[in-house]
């Protein structure tokens, strides 16, 4: 792709990327390695190669900020009912056909400039404050392609006491995670499915391995808190050997206590044709997930469905009670059931 971004404040180096000869460099933030030559931008239009540099163009460009639920995320297990400062900028390294905020997502920073507005890091803290934010999110479009801005940004949130999430797709390197992993606290990752044929379809890329391995690295290597969730359209990952496999790798791989979302599709772009997932395969899906012996299975996009209640597995008290993404009544102490003191893995303190 071609880029013709003039504004001078908006060229930050890159982090991750190797130069090859005549001015070709190869960005080694997500897994698809691009190569990109002088004068083009790789294939999530937020990182362009000027004169054998490699550049960030969104850093610090911002074109989404709100305060929103953290139950919004969704993260359900994490600091619940706080309000967390969301924010989004455009691009991002996949192509899904059912992307919710394609107008950024799918938008080139190169020519969208207008839609952009600068937000300084020294910035961040102020703003969450003044819209009484417990945290920050970087979220609405792919943050692993907004990299240097989240290290820098997480940092910045940590000193004064904010908590940081990444709402992600979760395709970046082992080398790009490690660098900001250590300052975000929650990972929330989309599975989409579980073969490459399916994420080939429904994100146009070769590979859903990566996904995996980040969403295991973070919590394990990290200690970030993860939670998962599947959007489950019908045709597509509906089926129960999909929906099994990724119940049983969180079970294996990011233990039992792990949340999983399993959202509604509804019709939209290039998927307008199909059906809104019927609530009895979200239901199934549920069952599915508690077979494989995970304890919080949650129904998402279904407003006023129990299954966005939390229920402690050991006593089966209603621990939290939410209505869309509001929370109505809660019944922890600490991390812990308030009746019977089982553990039911709800973070709510900064690591």
């Amino acid at each position: 792709r071609e880029s013709m971004v003039g504004d001078e404040s908006r060229w930050h180096e890159a982090m991750l990327y190797e130069q090859r000869a005549d001015g070709v460099v190869e960005c080694r933030v997500c897994p698809r390695l691009c190569t990109i030559k002088p004068g083009k931008s790789g294939a999530c239009r937020a990182r362009v190669n000027r004169d054998g540099t490699l550049f960030a163009i969104t850093y610090g460009q911002v074109c989404s900020v709100a305060a929103d639920p953290i139950e919004k995320k969704p993260l359900y297990h994490f600091f619940p009912g706080s309000t967390v400062l969301s924010l989004g900028s455009l691009g991002c390294n996949f192509a899904c056909r059912h992307c919710q905020n394609w107008q950024i997502a799918h938008a080139d920073p190169a020519e969208a400039t207008r839609d952009l507005r600068s937000l300084p890091v020294r910035n961040i803290p102020v703003l969450a404050e003044h819209n009484d934010c417990q945290g920050v999110a970087w979220t609405y479009n792919e943050p692993t392609i907004w990299l240097e801005y989240i290290l820098d940004g997480a940092q910045t949130a940590h000193e004064h006491g904010l908590y940081t999430v990444m709402v992600t797709n979760g395709y970046v390197t082992e080398d790009a995670l490690d660098v900001v992993a250590p300052h975000i606290d929650a990972y929330r990752v989309d599975v989409k499915g579980f073969s490459d044929d399916q994420y080939r379809e429904l994100c146009r890329i070769r590979h859903f391995a990566p996904v995996l391995a980040a969403a295991e690295r973070a919590k394990i290597e990290h200690g970030c808190h993860v939670e998962i969730v599947t959007n489950v359209i019908p045709t597509l990952n509906d089926d129960e050997h999909t929906l099994r496999e990724i119940a049983r790798w969180i079970a294996d791989k990011l233990g039992p206590e792990t949340p999983w979302h399993v959202t509604r599709f509804l019709p939209y772009l290039e998927y307008a044709h199909l059906p809104a997932t019927p609530i009895a395969t979200l239901q199934r899906a549920v069952k599915i997930g508690e077979e494989e012996g995970l304890r919080f299975v949650y129904v998402g996009n279904v407003p006023g469905h129990e299954g966005q209640n939390t229920v402690c597995p050991r006593c089966h008290r209603l621990l939290v009670r939410r209505t869309g993404v509001a929370v109505e009544d809660l019944a922890l102490r600490g991390t812990f059931c308030s009746m019977c003191g089982a553990n039911v893995n709800v973070r709510a303190a900064i690591k």
